[in-house]
């Protein structure tokens, strides 16, 4: 199993980035929250998990290893794939995955692409002993994942966008994250946000 990458960042994309690690460019899939810490030609160190399917072989790269342990937990509930697991990962932080869970809280879950509230109902009764306590509490009144305008900010100042560019993007896809309600699905906004920028090029 690779456990980690490090070096360079050779490339960055909405889903993924490219590590030079000995003259070769690995693609990592990543969450925007890992994303969003990533600068081109700067080093990194992704812990990484490995899927192996028929027909590819996919990296998956986390900002440390609790948020690989979680990703790989993740997917011993039935019906859970890399892909799901990951869209859990991109909307909710690792502890604050572990409080849903611990709390009963449908609601966190079904604001996660893919999950409707009898499959959110299933993964809380599957995942209940696997993930563990939450690590830290909290913060009074704190939401349980970060804000999405922070998120989305953060993610495309990552991928190199101007801190401007990155507030017009923010405020042209805020309609549709209201529509979506809850927490809506940070992964989406970037595409969105990365088309308007774009075609305001």
């Amino acid at each position: 199993m690779i456990a980690f990458v490090s070096g360079p960042v050779a490339a960055l994309a909405p889903d993924s980035a490219v590590v030079e690690v000995g003259g070769i460019g690995i693609s990592v899939q990543c969450t925007p929250g890992t994303l969003s810490g990533l600068r081109m030609g700067q080093q990194t160190k992704l812990a990484t998990s490995l899927v192996v399917r028929e027909d590819s072989l996919t990296l998956y790269g986390f900002a440390d290893d609790d948020e690989r342990q979680v990703f790989v937990l993740l997917q011993t509930a039935s019906g859970v794939g890399p892909r799901l697991a990951q869209a859990m990962l991109a909307v909710h932080s690792p502890d604050a995955l572990r409080r849903a869970v611990a709390t009963g809280d449908e609601r966190a879950l079904t604001a996660v692409p893919g999950i409707g509230k009898k499959g959110a109902q299933k993964l809380l009764l599957e995942l209940k002993d696997r993930l563990g306590e939450p690590i830290g509490a909290p913060a009074i009144g704190a939401p349980v994942s970060q804000g999405w305008r922070d998120q989305l900010h953060a993610a495309l100042i990552g991928l190199g966008y101007a801190t401007r560019e990155a507030d017009e993007a923010v405020t042209a896809v805020a309609p549709q994250a209201e529509a979506a309600g809850g927490t809506p699905p940070v992964g989406q906004l970037l595409k969105a946000a990365l088309q308007t920028l774009n075609r305001a090029r």
